[in-house]
């Protein structure tokens, strides 16, 4: 009598990846840290030599892991080029550049705002190229989740609208979420690869394409000075914001799409809130509760899937 084959023993990086809500919501937290990083050294790091190196240093990290794939799919990576460059000009160099040197301009509060309206950009790409409609759940989950936004940002008072002026900071801003929303968009159209392949591709690429601007801000006067402030921000946006929250975001996306996965951006600055709460020793109050369950809410809402008729 043979015996019984041994259970399969428990395989939490398998398990982990298939977690696609758990992914998005640690993207959008890290990428709430960089916000408020990428704010509070602004003046002091230069935005695009950040934006270069962080892509350098993510793809290094990632090579080791990727090289085997990298050899394997490179002839469907080469043979869907200009799809692989616009990936890595929209998600990569346009998005980062953007987004790093309006910080310089504008002020976190601004920042939050418009990082807001990441999903309808999203949803908007999509409808535009491949005519994908986003449900009436999505929009009501989309709208909720905003409302908790606005509620959390404004503290409650939505008259404090009125008092918002917009700058120069605030239009490179939205051209970046306007870049980073085509990318997610276009991730529909991926090629079949491993995900350590399209990610290693994409920042090696996206730090070639920044790279000139690095140059002429170096040229110009602009350099790194490398104290503890820079080491610190440098350390984070490569392993977090850069690394792993792209890595789970491609990874999310690919299990449940663009336009549910979108409202998870709302997730950036109810963690921006609770890094104020945390970190700076800002009051909770009832209105970051309110917030806080509107997000949620409206998050759980849209990126539900939809029933199967």
């Amino acid at each position: 009598m043979s015996a019984a084959p041994p259970p399969s023993s428990f395989d939490p990086v398998r398990w982990f990846s298939h977690q696609p809500y758990l992914l998005l919501g640690l993207a959008s937290l890290f990428w709430a840290g960089n916000i408020v990083l990428g704010r509070h050294v602004a003046g002091h790091v230069p935005p695009m030599t950040l934006s270069c190196i962080r892509w350098i240093g993510a793809c290094l990290m990632l090579l080791p892991f990727a090289w085997p794939h990298l050899k394997r799919d490179w002839p469907v990576l080469r043979g869907r080029l200009p799809l692989m460059i616009a990936l890595s000009a929209t998600g990569f160099a346009v998005n980062n550049a953007l987004s790093y040197w309006g910080l310089q301009f504008t002020e976190a509060l601004n920042a939050l705002l418009i990082q807001s309206s990441g999903p309808l950009f999203i949803a908007l790409w999509a409808l535009i190229l491949f005519g994908v409609r986003l449900t009436w759940a999505q929009v009501a989950g989309i709208a909720l989740s905003l409302l908790g936004v606005l509620t959390i940002i404004l503290r409650g008072d939505f008259a404090a609208l009125t008092a918002i002026h917009f700058n120069i900071g605030d239009l490179m801003m939205t051209g970046a979420l306007i870049a980073f929303g085509l990318y997610s968009a276009l991730m529909l159209r991926r090629p079949v690869t491993h995900q350590l392949s399209l990610i290693c591709f994409t920042t090696a690429c996206g730090a070639l394409l920044l790279l000139p601007l690095s140059i002429w801000e170096y040229a110009n006067g602009v350099t790194l000075k490398f104290d503890a402030i820079t080491m610190v921000t440098l350390v984070y946006v490569v392993i977090f914001p850069s690394t792993l929250a792209y890595l789970f975001f491609n990874r999310g996306i690919a299990a449940i799409g663009p336009n549910r996965a979108a409202p998870f951006f709302h997730l950036v600055p109810v963690f921006g809130s609770v890094m104020a709460i945390v970190l700076l020793g800002e009051q909770p109050q009832l209105f970051h509760f309110a917030g806080y369950l509107m997000v949620f809410g409206g998050v759980v809402i849209a990126s539900r899937k939809a029933p199967t008729t």
